[in-house]
């Protein structure tokens, strides 16, 4: 490619197509929902995930691990040929710089239209009409005790192991070939979580996930729901439905999350049941802890113990991959978000608690 001919200018102009589609639709989120997410995206999401299910393995980390191995060579050898035609450097550094646009111009364009505009389409709690007003201290705690007697409940109806810990008594291959039951009880509630998708998958190099703190991936190219698999199990049920909340459609992280929960909590295993409740509570505590620390304190006497296992189980597991990985993934992962108009950036996982709060005032009334 030579640098700025006539056939540099369409590989220029991908980059601000793909912003301004982006833009576009973040003035019109009715036109997105209606258009997009309910009639264009249920095509693209199922034709994908069902062709690469084919793959009994993750094709997305296939592609993602030859990218980045193709990255390497390509940087080495331009800079072996840079080195080689001092005379013609500059020259070549800009047809460098141009190939680099069109391919982010690209891959950028093709996200947003595989998957990426469901960041813009109207929020989950009008279509549920859920109403997702500020909370009060004590909402939030009323809400921390009903989901803490729900999980106690459900955690006498669990297996656990030697530890103490909660062991899924299906196995753990188990909650990979049934987790769309969930989603089908959901869809009777609200039909856009229906349809056949591809399952979620085991990702090989899970450990690394877990040195970036990362429990999930939904990869929008492949239309596949990718999982952390070294993840115990009291969270993998609520972890794989999260993913596949994504492949159907719900980019933003707290709608996931509350459609894990919801998928978790139709389903008829009682280990997914609790998994989610668990996800639950953790939001939830969370939120009642940095809203009222002394309410926090009243609710500690309400966790049953084998909850109380598990939690402690799931904090050490995270401590063992505490470091400069973790920061920089969540750093990463926050610009990400907030990129694709999720201001909290990696906070947006919390807001799972205005769902679920309008859910349990609904319930209320």
């Amino acid at each position: 490619m030579e640098v700025m001919d006539k056939r540099s200018i369409p590989a220029l102009l991908l980059l601000p197509a793909g912003l301004l589609l982006t833009n576009l639709a973040g003035r019109a989120p009715a036109v997105v929902e209606k258009i997009y997410s309910r009639s264009i995206y249920p095509h693209i999401g199922r034709l994908l995930s069902t062709a690469t299910g084919c793959f009994p393995f993750s094709l997305a980390e296939v592609l993602v691990s030859g990218a980045l191995l193709a990255a390497i060579i390509i940087f080495f050898l331009a800079v072996r040929l840079l080195v080689k035609e001092k005379n013609r450097l500059w020259k070549r550094l800009a047809n460098y710089f141009i190939a680099l646009l069109f391919a982010a111009g690209l891959l950028y364009l093709v996200f947003n239209l595989l998957w990426g505009l469901n960041y813009y389409r109207e929020p989950l709690s009008a279509a549920l009409g859920l109403d997702t007003r500020p909370a009060t201290a004590a909402e939030l705690e009323a809400l921390c005790r009903h989901l803490l007697a729900r999980a106690n409940s459900l955690r006498l109806q669990v297996a656990e192991n030697s530890g103490g810990v909660m062991l899924l008594s299906g196995g753990r291959e188990n909650v990979f070939t049934s987790a769309a039951v969930g989603f089908d009880r959901a869809a009777e509630l609200f039909p856009q979580l229906g349809g056949h998708y591809g399952k979620a998958k085991k990702v090989l190099f899970s450990e690394l996930l877990s040195y970036a703190g990362i429990t999930g991936i939904y990869f929008p190219f492949t239309g596949e729901a990718n999982v952390n698999n070294t993840i115990p199990d009291y969270m993998l049920p609520a972890a794989v439905c999260h993913e596949m909340a994504h492949q159907r459609g719900f980019a933003r992280e707290d709608e996931a999350n509350y459609l894990a929960y919801l998928a978790c909590k139709l389903h008829p295993d009682p280990d997914f049941q609790y998994s989610g409740i668990l996800l639950a509570v953790i939001h939830a505590t969370g939120a009642v802890r940095r809203a009222d620390p002394q309410r926090s304190i009243l609710l500690t006497s309400l966790y049953g113990e084998g909850v109380l296992r598990d939690l402690a189980d799931w904090s050490a597991f995270w401590r063992q991959y505490e470091g400069p990985v973790e920061d920089i993934s969540r750093e990463i992962n926050n610009s990400y978000l907030k990129a694709n108009r999720q201001a909290d950036g990696v906070l947006s996982y919390n807001r799972m608690v205005s769902l679920l709060l309008a859910e349990f005032r609904q319930r209320q009334e």
